[in-house]
């Protein structure tokens, strides 16, 4: 809850939980190298990430942008629609099912489940020029869980760095998929830009994900080369331009490390995230490039989705138990997670190495 005496300084790294952005609580967090916002009204979602000395955007944004989805009736009830109308882009944490609409222990739920259209409670921890800290809990609607997630940002840094828990209040062991949603776009992408990984195994969505397609599906290879429908390979290391109009989905799985980087070569800065590897056993690679015809996309959008997740195939927690990639939260505990996100600079692609070391 915000405070009539909360602290308004022009220096250090500050935060501020007193404003509202169409209506939803928003809390700002910055220092002088960037200004992060977080809808905390909307599953307290990363919506804005800017790197403020050359005023470059990393989060993706959705040509409609923030919905309040207090305001609006949908028209339907489809399972995929109801979360995607209300889609900002940026960086949702999703829990407990990651994936495709299905049932959930006997729950009804839609695409990436319920968290990330309802509020969350925020707190700050801390608030001084040196850190900020604050801490964001929300729970499932149509599941036990809880999540918490805590974010810190000191004076001088570029980077978040986020400790989230999840919580099984059930009696009853459930298995989850759990997905860091983070959609890369702006200003920052561009076909200019690379992306790094520590050496991985790549796998392509069992069939096409869209008319867009080019992947050929079911791929199985070694980072970085991926063979396409028309018999040509593709280098992941490269990020192709929106005129390349596809849609495709990819997993990068038998991580050596936790870790990606993509960098724009143009700007020479870089986004970076470091994960647990042993909890994300893969990373989702939502390659949104100028493709996806039709609802809700209509070939308006060029982002890149780089999610670690503890499962794998975006069929949600049933398809996961069916491959084996299910994570198993017993009764009454709790799993956590640190994760460091940001802005990288001077980052050398030819060492591979982890970005925040």
């Amino acid at each position: 809850m915000a405070t009539n005496y909360q602290q308004e300084r022009s220096d250090g790294v500050r935060i501020s939980d007193a404003w509202k952005f169409r209506g939803l609580k928003t809390v700002i967090l910055e220092n002088k190298n960037i200004r992060v916002l977080i809808i905390s009204d909307k599953g307290a979602d990363i919506s804005s990430f800017v790197y403020k000395p050359t005023d470059t955007e990393f989060m993706f944004k959705t040509p409609w942008g923030i919905r309040n989805p207090n305001l609006t009736v949908p028209s339907t009830g489809d399972p995929a629609s109801v979360w995607l109308d209300y889609y900002e882009g940026g960086w949702q944490t999703v829990i407990p099912h990651g994936g495709y609409p299905s049932e959930y222990f006997g729950a009804d739920f839609g695409i990436h489940g319920d968290v990330n259209n309802i509020p969350w409670d925020a707190k700050i921890i801390i608030d001084t020029p040196e850190i900020c800290t604050i801490e964001f809990k929300g729970r499932s609607v149509r599941s036990p869980f809880e999540i918490s997630r805590t974010i810190s940002l000191k004076a001088n840094d570029s980077f978040l760095e986020i400790d989230q828990k999840v919580t099984n209040f059930a009696e009853e062991d459930l298995d989850i998929v759990w997905l860091e949603h983070i959609a890369i776009g702006g200003n920052f992408l561009s076909e200019k830009c690379t992306l790094t990984l520590p050496k991985c195994k790549i796998l392509t969505h069992p069939e096409d994900v869209d008319k867009s397609s080019k992947l050929k599906p079911a791929f199985s290879g070694e980072w970085p080369m991926v063979d396409l429908k028309d018999g040509t390979k593709s280098d992941f290391s490269k990020i192709p331009g929106k005129s390349d109009r596809s849609l495709d989905m990819a997993y990068f799985t038998e991580l050596n490390e936790g870790w990606y980087v993509v960098k724009n070569n143009d700007l020479d800065i870089s986004w970076g995230v470091e994960f647990p590897k042993e909890l994300f056993k893969y990373i989702w690679y939502w390659r949104n490039f100028g493709g996806g015809y039709g609802y809700p996309w209509y070939g308006r959008c060029y982002n890149a989705g780089l999610e670690p997740c503890t499962g794998w195939h975006n069929g949600g927690v049933e398809q996961a138990e069916k491959n084996g990639s299910a994570y198993s939260v017993k009764a009454g505990k709790t799993i956590s997670a640190k994760i460091k996100a940001g802005v990288v600079l001077n980052y050398s692609e030819e060492k591979r190495n982890n970005p925040f070391n």
